[in-house]
């Protein structure tokens, strides 16, 4: 019998707890026909939380368990727990700081938000936020390529992406967003309340996510290649408003 991943909660009883209880959890996977007894009550309870379902095929779950016992139902869990939007301007507000913010549009690699949960709690970020849907969740993966800051960088969920823009300048942030045809990011004025957005690794920033934003920041390229990796460009961009606001 294999070793269950430390990410992944197995079987009905387990997984109903885990419902139950605190556990953050990213993604419900359901076997197909399989919605009698108790899993039709997992569902339910999943549904009423807004949980991502998938129902897929019972291979697939045999294959992400490796042997162990999972009764047609698994439930991939956070490393730890997702905070509130308002969690993290409570902590700017608590450190008598200007909110400094990052959102992660449509990033799909573990690896890439690992590394910047790295770089965002070295350059006093105060939250980063990932949209519930199309997004890399956080997970083992990430735990680890964070080198623990996934401990220290409360992450929180939301669900539209343009109406979490419109909360934030409500509350006097300003909005920017990477992207190769804004101005030089050493130009920008990264002292104040600031939401950074960095894009999907392949198109970047969403049209009507940039529609919101204030202004566009690039990172000017002299090679030949003509994009950086997201998880480099965010670094950037992070410690150049580290730097701004630090010299203020």
């Amino acid at each position: 019998m294999g070793e269950l991943p430390e990410d992944i909660v197995a079987g009905r009883n387990a997984v109903m707890e885990a419902l139950k209880g605190n556990r953050s959890i990213n993604k419900l996977m359901v076997a197909n026909g399989n919605n009698e007894g108790s899993i039709k009550e997992i569902i339910a309870v999943a549904k009423e939380q807004h949980l991502n379902i998938q129902f897929v095929e019972r291979s697939k779950l045999d294959n992400l368990v490796k042997g162990i016992r999972h009764q047609g139902v698994l439930a991939q869990v956070a490393p730890v727990e997702y905070v509130e939007l308002e969690d993290i301007l409570q902590i700017a507000k608590d450190k008598n700081e200007p909110p400094f913010i990052v959102l992660l549009d449509e990033l799909e690699d573990p690896h890439n938000l690992g590394a910047i949960l790295r770089s965002a709690d070295a350059a006093g970020v105060h939250g980063v936020l990932i949209p519930k849907r199309r997004s890399c969740p956080l997970s083992a993966t990430v735990a680890k390529t964070s080198a623990g800051a996934v401990e220290y960088v409360p992450v929180a969920r939301i669900g539209n992406v343009v109406q979490t823009i419109k909360r934030l300048k409500e509350e006097g942030l300003w909005v920017a967003a990477a992207d190769m045809d804004g101005t030089d990011y050493y130009e920008a004025d990264m002292t104040g309340a600031l939401l950074l957005i960095i894009g999907n690794e392949g198109h970047g920033v969403g049209r009507l996510v940039k529609e919101q934003c204030d202004f566009v920041v690039k990172i000017p390229m002299v090679g030949k290649i003509n994009s950086l990796n997201a998880s480099v460009a965010g670094s950037i961009l992070m410690y150049e408003a580290m730097k701004q606001r630090r010299n203020k």
